[in-house]
């Protein structure tokens, strides 16, 4: 980067630059991610209220669920609105204030880490029911379930403080299109005027150890299941206890493939336009395909589902 000049304009607003080559799809652009930010809004909801009303859902693993289905909510929240907007043109759809631009990042880092934390939460809480299931009840107790969501969102909510402090320090001198659909550390990088050495290495190093660390209670959850898994004699009754955790750790598989992928790196992206696929990925499609894998792989859920389904049914013929 070349070094500050006094004279140099300071950017105040960043214009998003989206999905630049797609003119005469925009239409159809913006249908299909309405569409499906729509959906991620309804499975999530539906998530949520099915576990808060239906007693047999009133478990930690339920809690957990109802805590990463509003994450997922948010999650999408932080981005899409902004994007969809960006696709017609509404309000200044493609323009964003810095402070808004940094709000935007501080938060999306914020909700990304306190879900790594949760989904480490839910590896540790299927870990004990499948290989302590008789310290389950003391273990995993409603009192330790609260004080690992509140840890979870601790950890996330400080996750990004240095990073977004070093981004706010940084010269923005021009130009302000970000080639991206939302403020990521990324694009917003290759604009600045400034030398982005240690901002580049502190958001390495961040992300690192939050995947890391996150990462590692999940593989060390899921070694001593498998461990167990294989000492169990009876087929059914290791098929009954893998099935409890199929869908956690499907999600944990999307979710972490592309997080490592886009974070832990110290360079600027080269190719923006595949950091973008990526971005939509785990972004929306991802919060998208989460309560259907845990709906479909889940009987309990399923049958709350139906259940639920059933009673609005019976009462609407009333």
């Amino acid at each position: 980067m070349q070094p500050y000049a006094p004279n140099w304009t300071h950017v105040t607003e960043f214009v998003m630059g989206g999905f630049a080559g797609v003119h005469e799809a925009r239409p159809l652009f913006f249908t299909l991610f309405l569409t499906m930010y729509l959906f991620t809004l309804v499975e999530n909801l539906a998530i949520i209220l099915v576990v808060a009303s239906d007693h047999r859902l009133r478990r930690p693993m339920y809690f957990f669920l109802t805590h990463l289905s509003c994450l997922e909510i948010w999650y999408t929240s932080v981005t899409v609105p902004k994007m969809l907007a960006g696709f017609i043109g509404v309000g200044g759809g493609k323009n964003i204030s810095y402070a808004g631009c940094l709000s935007q990042l501080f938060i999306f880092t914020f909700l990304g880490a306190t879900e790594c934390f949760l989904l480490a939460a839910m590896a540790y809480d299927r870990y004990v029911a499948i290989c302590m299931p008789l310290r389950y009840a003391a273990l995993v107790s409603w009192g330790t379930c609260i004080r690992l969501a509140a840890a979870c969102w601790l950890l996330g909510l400080l996750t990004p403080v240095l990073p977004i402090y070093l981004m706010s320090q940084l010269t923005f001198c021009g130009p302000n299109v970000i080639d991206h659909f939302f403020c990521d550390a990324s694009p917003l990088l290759a604009l600045s005027c400034s030398d982005v050495t240690l901002k580049e290495t502190t958001d390495f190093l961040v992300s690192l150890a939050v995947l890391l660390a996150s990462s590692t209670v999940i593989s060390v959850s899921y070694g001593n299941i498998v461990w167990t898994l294989l000492h169990i004699r009876s087929a059914a009754e290791r098929r009954k206890a893998f099935s409890t955790c199929a869908a956690h750790l499907t999600v944990v598989s999307l979710f972490y493939g592309t997080l490592f992928f886009m974070y832990v790196r110290t360079k600027v992206a080269p190719s923006i336009n595949f950091n973008k696929v990526v971005s939509v990925f785990y972004s929306i499609v991802t919060p998208m395909l989460n309560p259907l894998i845990y709906s479909l792989r889940n009987k309990e859920v399923k049958g709350a589902l139906g259940r639920a389904f059933s009673l609005r049914s019976w009462k609407g013929q009333q």
